[in-house]
């Protein structure tokens, strides 16, 4: 017999992969370190908002700015080290959450098939067809470039040899801070964006799916949390506004200053008339 969620069959190298890190995340209270815990928040940083915010979600999914392709490389590898796929899975699959959004059976990852499913049920499960035509159908610019192809099938390279390298350098201590913890940290602040942040909130902008601003989400998604406003102008580079912090933003304002990300897009000057 088959085990299915949602009628998805399971992905077991996922199930194992997450089962392990949170196993292992188990052991941080006895493996605690300064330099564990000093490495896993920076890590967290630039896997979380630099590689998925900022390059995989507001670059590469929305172009809502533009950097030059070695920044936009290097961001993807930043990006591979979060354990959330390859950059042309993940835009193919977000691209496809946006077209059907909220739709039960049709968005990937809907709070109205399961609040867990949308957290995490999802993840763990295949995707039902075909991977590389969805990519194709969904990411046709990233598939085109060879550079991102070569990126997107040693997606898990990264994290691998970063482990090896906290075993060799700190021992199992920090493997746990700088892999399990630090990973947990940021996948969960991802799936939180899918299942709080569509569940819980205020919605300060007219849209047709059940986005929600949410400011705890806000936090540890590094601004991604403020989900209506992405999700009623997707292309915009700043998802935060006002008293909303968003950390992703800051850093796209630094590079701009620097001559770094060019071609900013922000709310489009008939905004108001969408604010509820």
């Amino acid at each position: 017999m088959t085990l299915t969620w949602n009628g998805k069959q399971f992905d077991w190298v996922n199930v194992g992969w997450f089962a392990a890190l949170h196993a292992g995340a188990l052991l941080a209270p006895w493996t605690f370190t300064w330099t564990g815990l000093g490495a896993a928040l920076f890590l967290w940083w630039l896997s979380g908002s630099i590689g998925i915010c900022l390059t995989y979600h507001r670059l590469l999914t929305h172009r809502g700015f533009r950097v030059p392709k070695p920044l936009e490389y290097l961001g993807t590898l930043a990006g591979m080290l979060a354990s959330e796929g390859g950059a042309i899975s993940w835009v193919a699959m977000h691209r496809v959450h946006h077209a059907k959004s909220d739709q039960p059976g049709e968005d990937l990852h809907s709070p109205k098939d399961g609040f867990l499913w949308s957290h995490i049920g999802w993840v763990l499960c295949k995707v039902g067809t075909d991977e590389r035509e969805l990519e194709r159908r969904w990411a046709p610019e990233l598939v085109a470039d060879p550079v991102h192809r070569v990126l997107n099938r040693i997606h898990w390279v990264p994290n691998v040899a970063l482990g090896l390298a906290f075993y060799a350098w700190g021992g199992w201590s920090l493997v746990v801070w700088g892999v399990c913890v630090r990973l947990l940290l940021t996948v969960h602040g991802t799936w939180f964006v899918n299942s709080a942040a569509h569940t819980w909130g205020y919605r300060t902008w007219q849209t047709k799916e059940d986005s929600r601003n949410l400011w705890w989400v806000g936090l540890v998604a590094w601004g991604e949390g403020w989900h209506n406003t992405h999700h009623a102008f997707q292309r915009s580079a700043r998802h935060g506004f006002g008293r909303e912090l968003d950390m992703t933003w800051l850093v796209i304002r630094a590079l701009a200053a620097v001559g770094l990300a060019t071609d900013i897009h922000l709310l489009p000057k008939n905004a108001e008339r969408f604010r509820i």
